[in-house]
């Protein structure tokens, strides 16, 4: 294959068809690798409600994109002038096609072919990040909150976070500290915070495991030890780590293990 300056439009679209089918419609200098999602310019359209609560420019710092399927997030912040970004996903489908992606765009990002499960590996060398990105794998995971547990540990400055959500009835009834034994009530109320489990599949994806709806999704933010600081639409939040999100250098996972939490 010619290299990316040399790339003709019949030349990337040739690859985009060889890569196969393309969750992330990238715009490759014209090209577009997912026309007719059935979410419209997805992820196009979501960040642009999105970025402009996040810095302009993104100079001197890291990111990390958990999940980064072709590479849309990690590759607009290495545009907003990142240090180093990293991109990781479990499927060496979406990493060929985040490869390519960089390629033509010449944008200079590291692409790791590892699960969010092992994300203390790639820690162990690089450190934590000053923005790191979890959008649209929440609800994939089979142990999502543990999952959850293990991001929040590679989050410097601010952890940029989605998932789908289903049965979003919002409370009318404040939610108390605690409840007693013999109380069932609260479970029976609307926008009590619940995460909805799929046995077989949903939208045709056996992967679709655990849906939250947005009283839980922020509980699970907020007790992994993270500030909600804005939501700039209605399935995203940016947080920051709470000052006390590190116990004695513990996070939430190392006191779980230690019998401590």
């Amino acid at each position: 294959m010619p290299r990316a300056a040399a790339l003709s439009p019949q030349d990337i679209q040739r690859q985009v068809q060889l890569l196969g089918a393309w969750f992330q419609n990238l715009d490759l200098h014209g090209i577009s690798t997912a026309p007719e999602h059935y979410l419209g310019d997805y992820p196009a359209a979501k960040w642009r409600l999105i970025s402009p609560a996040l810095p302009t420019r993104l100079d001197g710092l890291t990111v990390l994109d958990i999940g980064c399927n072709a590479g849309f997030h990690a590759l607009e912040c290495k545009r907003r002038g990142a240090r180093r970004v990293v991109g990781i996903d479990a499927d060496p489908h979406y990493l060929a096609q985040a490869r390519f992606a960089a390629e033509v765009l010449e944008l200079d990002v590291e692409w790791r072919h590892l699960s969010v499960y092992a994300l203390s590996e790639l820690l162990a060398e690089t450190g934590s990040f000053d923005y790191v990105f979890f959008m649209g794998v929440f609800y994939h995971l089979r142990y999502p909150v543990y999952a959850l547990d293990l991001v929040v540990k590679a989050v410097r400055r601010r952890l940029i976070f989605q998932t789908m959500l289903r049965g979003d009835v919002p409370s009318t009834t404040p939610l108390r500290f605690d409840y007693s034994f013999w109380d069932h009530t609260p479970f029976e109320a609307p926008g009590f915070p619940r995460l909805h489990l799929i046995e077989h599949s949903y939208a045709g994806d056996p992967t679709n495991w655990w849906i939250p709806n947005r009283a839980a999704a922020e509980a699970l933010l907020r007790t992994a030890g993270l500030e909600i600081e804005a939501q700039p639409e209605a399935e995203t939040w940016i947080c920051r780590p709470r000052p006390d999100a590190a116990r004695g250098g513990n996070f939430v996972w190392d006191l779980e293990l230690a019998a401590r939490l």
